[in-house]
């Protein structure tokens, strides 16, 4: 009864707009007053206790690495590289825009923050080139949905640590479904870019000097992934020291390659990155208390046991939960939502035989494009907000993308060698 009490303070702090580890704290506070035992200290020590976990530091270095870039110049010269690569297709700077948004993803590790930057920078200019805001807007949303499944996404170092999976394996996870999602939303794009004829940029193919120096230019980015997902895969190092390794790169990349890095930026770079860490340390302590009371009160084995004795067939258990974190997507922050269900759905998981590996990408997949799925999602109103762009010509247009996202979530869920093949070798 406990439980219910306070998953109910929960939804209510969701609904009502509070800031979610707000939320969460609140339903944490009201199940140790009212269960009397254990004691309300225990909450302090289970809020704290969460944020020692030494794996966590990864999270602060990759969003360090994310802003950086933002002075490097890389992103631009990502973009040059990204617009030679599909100038010949119908709808060519939609096209680069998705690519981009994939090339990035394995950088910026956060697709709030991948959103916001390629709203700024792209979509003013597909307008200008003539494609409505609305379109323009809706491809760089369901662009940016892309970043969490690409390593090293955020998303999969906090799966990694809530599962106790490898983070390697997840970050080698992700690049298929990844790639799988780029070429569903880059077809659904030349398809709806051919019938509204938004033409290509050039019809020219890039000759060899153009790929050349296009590819040199962004030589360093690509170096730079090769070093995060390499390095951790042959264990070189750890997920937490290639993205202290990442940061030192892209400083020197900044300030010694492109030179367009200056040392004050490093500061602006630390301050944005102290924030974004800070919400979302909040956010994992909090929903960390939240799930242990769901582990005191046996919650995780009730519900395994309720989900076996209606059917013991894995598929039918994937795709209920697909159904069920779509539509918690669009309500519930994506980190908040793994570290409170992980945990609770990992035994059924586990007594169904299901991979962690392929179930992580699959929460991860259904929590993203939850995020872009009207009317509630996360990504929607943020792009939305960024380019003045109103709810119902999203909506509007959002839908064709959405298909070809939830035809590849399909597919991963069907297939589960697309995301465990490549942890696998």
């Amino acid at each position: 009864m406990t439980v219910a009490i306070s998953c109910i303070i929960l939804l209510l702090g969701f609904i009502s707009r509070l800031p979610i580890f707000i939320s969460v704290i609140l339903a944490v506070l009201s199940w140790f007053f009212l269960a009397g035992d254990p004691s309300p200290l225990i909450a302090a020590q289970r809020i704290v206790g969460a944020s020692e976990n030494t794996t966590l530091l990864a999270i602060p270095f990759f969003i360090l690495l994310g802003n950086l870039l933002n002075y490097t110049g890389i992103t631009r010269r990502m973009l040059t590289l990204a617009e030679l690569l599909t100038r010949k297709f119908y709808g060519g700077l939609a096209q680069a825009n998705v690519l981009l948004s994939t090339l990035m993803g394995g950088l910026s590790a956060s697709s709030l923050a991948d959103c916001a930057m390629l709203c700024k920078m792209l979509v003013p200019e597909m307008t200008r080139k003539g494609y409505s805001k609305a379109f323009a807007t809706v491809v760089t949303a369901a662009g940016s949905l892309i970043t969490p499944i690409i390593p090293p996404g955020i998303a999969l170092i906090i799966y990694g640590y809530v599962a106790d999976v490898s983070i390697g394996k997840m970050f080698l996870a992700g690049i298929v479904p990844g790639i799988l999602c780029c070429a569903a939303l880059m077809l659904t794009i030349r398809h709806l870019s051919r019938r509204r004829n938004y033409q290509a940029s050039n019809t020219d193919a890039p000759n060899c000097r153009e790929l050349g120096q296009a590819l040199w230019q962004a030589m360093p980015a690509l170096v730079l992934v090769l070093v995060i997902i390499g390095g951790i895969r042959i264990g070189a190092f750890t997920p937490t020291e290639a993205g202290a390794i990442a940061v030192v790169f892209a400083i020197g990349i900044g300030l010694f390659f492109t030179r367009e890095m200056k040392v004050a930026d490093i500061g602006e770079a630390l301050l944005d990155t102290a924030a974004s860490t800070a919400g979302i340390m909040l956010i994992i302590m909090a929903c960390s208390a939240f799930a242990w009371i769901l582990s005191w009160e046996r919650t995780a084995q009730t519900v395994a046991e309720m989900i076996t004795s209606l059917s013991d067939n894995p598929l039918l258990f994937l795709l209920a939960l697909n159904l069920f974190l779509l539509v918690l997507g669009m309500f519930i922050e994506g980190n908040a939502a793994i570290i409170v269900l992980v945990p609770l759905l990992m035994p059924t998981v586990k007594a169904l035989g299901i991979d962690p590996i392929q179930f992580g990408i699959l929460i991860i997949l259904n929590l993203a494009i939850g995020s872009l799925t009207p009317p509630m999602g996360t990504i929607m109103f943020i792009a939305n907000s960024i380019t003045g762009t109103q709810v119902s010509a999203f909506i509007k247009e959002v839908w064709p993308l959405l298909l070809a996202l939830l035809t590849v979530l399909l597919l991963v869920t069907l297939v589960p060698a697309i995301s465990t093949f490549l942890p696998g070798l």
